[in-house]
C-alpha cells in the first residue's frame, strides 16, 4: 500500500494578487460612486488585523521550533500543525482581500483630495492597508513554519539517490503526522 500524498499545497502568490486586485477595484468603485453614503472608517479593522498578524508570528516561531525539536520545546501534534496551516492559508487570503480593499480605499480617498471627510478617513485606511500587509506576511511565515524540514532521500545499497531532499518530489510537505510516537500524552499536545 502506498503512502497518501499531501493534498494541501502552499499558497500561490498569484491567488493573493488576484484577490487583492479585485478587492481594490471594488473599493475604488465604491469610493468613486457611493462615498457620501458610506460611514466613516474606523480604526478597529487595522487593530484587529495587526493583532492577528502578531499572534501568527508568535505561533509561527513556536511551531517552527517545536517541529525542529529544539531543546526545551515539546513535540507538536500533527493535527495542531494542520490547523495552523489552515489558519495561515485563510489569513493570507483574508489579508489579501482586506489589503486590496484598503488599498483601493486609499487610492480613492487620495483622488477625492480636498474633501475634509476623505482626509479624516485616510489615516485609518492607510493603517488598515499596512496591517493587512503585515497579516499576509505573518500568515505566509506561519505556513512556511509548518513545513517539515528538508530530509535527505533514502539511498539504495550503492548510495545512489536522485540528489533532491524532502521526499524526492521537489515539493515541501507539511508536518501532518504526530511527532514523537503513535500516541502522545495530553500535556505534550499543548
Amino acid at each position: 500500500m502506498t503512502e497518501p500524498k499531501p493534498s494541501l499545497r502552499p499558497t500561490n502568490p498569484a491567488t493573493l494578487v488576484v484577490a487583492g486586485l479585485i478587492a481594490a477595484a471594488v473599493a475604488w468603485l465604491l469610493v468613486s460612486i457611493w462615498y457620501n453614503r458610506i460611514p466613516s472608517l474606523q480604526w478597529i479593522p487595522a487593530v484587529t488585523l495587526g493583532a492577528l498578524a502578531l499572534f501568527e508570528v508568535v505561533v509561527a516561531n513556536n511551531t517552527r521550533a517545536r517541529i525542529a525539536r529544539k531543546p526545551g520545546r515539546l513535540p507538536i501534534h500533527g493535527l495542531l500543525v494542520a490547523r495552523w496551516v489552515v489558519l495561515a492559508k485563510a489569513s493570507s487570503l483574508a489579508g489579501a482581500i482586506f489589503g486590496g480593499f484598503m488599498g483601493g480605499m486609499v487610492v480613492g480617498l487620495v483622488l477625492k483630495g480636498d474633501n475634509g471627510h476623505a482626509r479624516a478617513d485616510l489615516p485609518p485606511a492607510i493603517a488598515g492597508f499596512v496591517a493587512a500587509l503585515a497579516l499576509i506576511a505573518a500568515a505566509l511565515w506561519l505556513e512556511h513554519s509548518c513545513r517539515i524540514p528538508d530530509q535527505p532521500d533514502d539511498k539504495d545499497e550503492n548510495g545512489n539517490g536522485n540528489g533532491r531532499s524532502g521526499g524526492g518530489n521537489g515539493r515541501m510537505t507539511y508536518a501532518t503526522v504526530p511527532v514523537g510516537g503513535r500516541r502522545e500524552r495530553e500535556e505534550d499536545l499543548h
